[in-house]
C-alpha cells in the first residue's frame, strides 16, 4: 500500500512558477514509477509527466514539455513537479500517481495509487 500526499499548489500569475511536491509512504518507493496528472475544470484527467523508479527516464506531455520538469528524491520518498512559464490553460487539479511501470502511466494513463490532488490556478 502506498499513500500519496501532494502539496505546493496555489494561485500564480501567468508566466510564473510553482513547484509541486508529492510525499509517499512505504519503504518501496523506488520500485514505483511516479507520475503527475491533471484535471482542468470541466475536462477529463490528462497525463502530464512521469519518471522511472531510478529517475533515469522521464516523459512529458507535449503541452508541458520544455516548461515542466519532473524529478524525485528516493531518499525522501518524494517526487516533484517544477512548473515554469505557467499559462492560464495549466489551471487544474494536479494529482500525483504511483504505478508499477512507466508503461502503465505513460501509455495506459493509469496508476496503482493516487493522491488527493492539489489545486493550481494560473491567472491571466
Amino acid at each position: 500500500q502506498v499513500q500519496l500526499v501532494e502539496s505546493g499548489g496555489g494561485l500564480v500569475q501567468a508566466g510564473g512558477s510553482l513547484r509541486l511536491s508529492c510525499a509517499a509512504s512505504g519503504r518501496t518507493f523506488n520500485n514505483y514509477a511516479m507520475g503527475w496528472f491533471r484535471q482542468p475544470p470541466g475536462k477529463e484527467r490528462e497525463f502530464v509527466a512521469a519518471i522511472s523508479g531510478s529517475a533515469g527516464t522521464t516523459y512529458y506531455a507535449g503541452s508541458v514539455k520544455g516548461r515542466f520538469s519532473i524529478s524525485r528524491d528516493n531518499a525522501k520518498n518524494t517526487v516533484y513537479l517544477q512548473m515554469n512559464s505557467l499559462k492560464p490553460e495549466d489551471t487544474a487539479v494536479y494529482y500525483c500517481a504511483a504505478g508499477s511501470s512507466m508503461l502503465l502511466i505513460t501509455t495506459s494513463k493509469r496508476a496503482d495509487y493516487w493522491g488527493q490532488g492539489t489545486q493550481v490556478t494560473v491567472s491571466s
